[in-house]
């Protein structure tokens, strides 16, 4: 277990996506796949309010739906670390208080809980001062409703200010910030996210840490790769003379560790610094267990810089 700074959470250093549940698995298909995670030491949950409002017949919410049921039929709710977000529910799109307030109530109401563990600011609402949505978060903190907050696809520029307004009043802080990054999604975060999360020592827990796929090695050039995936074009696009050179040396490491090509990438992201828990999802049950391994799959400094070197631009 890893703890994430500033906070009493201690959660596995994998932290499963719930954005495919309700949509790419269904509730039986997404109650494998977190019973296998579960099983293999995973505590550590995230989702969001508007997952999955895009897929044809769904309305926002149905992912935190199912891990609800979920926790109620494991009567396991004591040993999950649930993190979901606010901002893009199509109800309750922005972060006024209204807003964040109304959400978090719903949010409770489909999760089966009392309380969310952290709660995210999914998207940042340019509409609304940070001053109002750090102090609607601060209340929710003050009522029970959410233990900790963070922030997700916010600008570096509004995460401070939203730091310096709460350190200033004395409210409810940022603990934790949720950025792209992975081996071939580098640049953005590390020249503009990295310095602000050491300086503030905010836990980084990236998504797309598989870059849509790319980084299972099942993405090679090949059209049929991944056919029948949403993510197979995305996943393609990375499979340049950059993408080759980072599966190469994934290839070679995992062949050292006998270890999928998925847990070394992972293992890589989990060892840069202030990363707490990279999240990466899985829509069937036998896509865990690559997750899972990475959590306790250590490089050698030698490896992770030879994976640094090769995946800069």
């Amino acid at each position: 277990m890893t703890n994430i700074p500033g906070t009493d959470l201690n959660v596995f250093p994998l932290n499963l996506g719930g954005n495919v549940f309700g949509w790419r698995a269904d509730k039986d298909e997404s109650f494998a796949v977190l019973d296998a995670y579960a099983e293999g030491g995973g505590d550590f949950v995230d989702t969001a309010d508007s997952y999955s409002a895009w897929a044809p017949g769904n309305s926002g919410g149905e992912s935190e739906t199912i891990i609800g049921e979920w926790m109620a039929a494991r009567g396991n709710r004591d040993n999950v670390v649930v993190a979901t977000k606010v901002g893009a529910h199509p109800q309750f799109k922005g972060l006024s208080a209204k807003f964040v307030r109304d959400a978090a109530d719903a949010s409770l109401k489909r999760l089966q809980t009392d309380v969310i563990d952290l709660y995210w600011a999914h998207f940042d609402d340019l509409d609304t001062p940070v001053e109002e949505t750090v102090t609607a978060f601060d209340a929710l903190v003050k009522a029970g409703k959410v233990r900790y907050v963070g922030a997700s696809n916010l600008s570096p520029e509004r995460i401070t200010a939203s730091l310096e307004f709460a350190d200033r009043e004395g409210l409810t802080r940022y603990v934790a910030l949720q950025p792209k990054y992975n081996l071939v999604d580098r640049s953005d975060y590390e020249t503009t996210y990295a310095p602000l999360a050491a300086r503030e020592n905010l836990a980084v827990l990236p998504y797309y840490s598989l870059a849509r796929g790319f980084l299972t090695g099942k993405y090679r050039g090949n059209p049929n790769d991944g056919e029948g995936s949403p993510r197979a074009g995305a996943a393609r696009a990375y499979y340049d003379d950059r993408g080759k050179r980072v599966l190469g040396a994934l290839d070679e490491i995992a062949a050292k560790y006998q270890a999928p090509v998925a847990s070394v990438a992972l293992a890589w992201l989990r060892a840069r610094p202030q990363v707490v828990a990279p999240i990466a999802s899985a829509s069937k049950a036998d896509q865990v267990s690559p997750l899972v391994r990475s959590a306790t799959l250590e490089l050698s400094e030698a490896e992770i810089k030879q994976l640094t070197d090769v995946s800069s631009d």
